[in-house]
């Protein structure tokens, strides 16, 4: 009766959620940055700053960078699903300013996690024994960095448990390394009585 709320060790189990998708887009023309920053809502463009036009929707809650070369990166999606339409949307809106636009080559870059295994994690000892896939530096991060090889996946380690798990193009991806990790995790745990 593991499925129907009895408490067992593999009921506390967490599930990786997806905090944020990095997508890009080549709209195939060439684009007039000052005249999308005059003439679109939520636009802003400061060529000495940064070369590209930013731009913001309210649904889904995301913004892209746009660049006069056509490409577009597009942050903050929340599935690849509204990653995709907000690509779709952006396209629009520069498609209604009078750009000859097309929606080619949308490509998922990279998916960050987070997840919470809500137990302290001796980040000194995981560092020493998995020496090849750790970094920890605990006077300039204070979290592990690891770096999986298979999926070729980044986690940030926090001591309290916290991880950030980066570098998918995939969802699976994300669960595979966490499923590889988790085990891990737990036999470095830290044992709150020695503390």
């Amino acid at each position: 009766m593991a499925n129907n709320g009895s408490v067992e060790e593999s009921d506390h189990r967490p599930t990786p959620i997806l905090q944020n998708i990095v997508s890009t887009l080549n709209l195939d023309c060439t684009l007039d940055l000052k005249a999308i920053a005059l003439h679109a809502r939520n636009a802003e463009y400061n060529p000495r700053r940064f070369a590209a036009v930013i731009m913001r929707i309210r649904e889904p809650k995301t913004t892209a960078l746009i660049f006069s070369s056509g490409k577009l990166v597009c942050t903050g999606a929340k599935t690849q699903q509204h990653s995709y339409l907000a690509a779709r949307r952006y396209a629009r809106i520069l498609q209604k300013l009078g750009f000859d636009v097309k929606f080619k080559d949308f490509k998922i870059q990279n998916m960050v996690a987070s997840c919470n295994i809500t137990v302290p994690v001796s980040l000194i000892r995981l560092g020493h024994s998995h020496y090849e896939f750790s970094k920890y530096e605990p006077e300039l991060f204070p979290g592990l960095i690891y770096r999986m090889k298979h999926p070729k996946i980044t986690m940030l380690i926090f001591p309290s448990g916290k991880l950030v798990i980066t570098g998918a193009k995939k969802e699976p991806e994300i669960h595979k390394a966490f499923d590889n990790i988790y085990p891990v995790l737990m036999s470095f745990r830290t044992d709150s009585r020695r503390k």
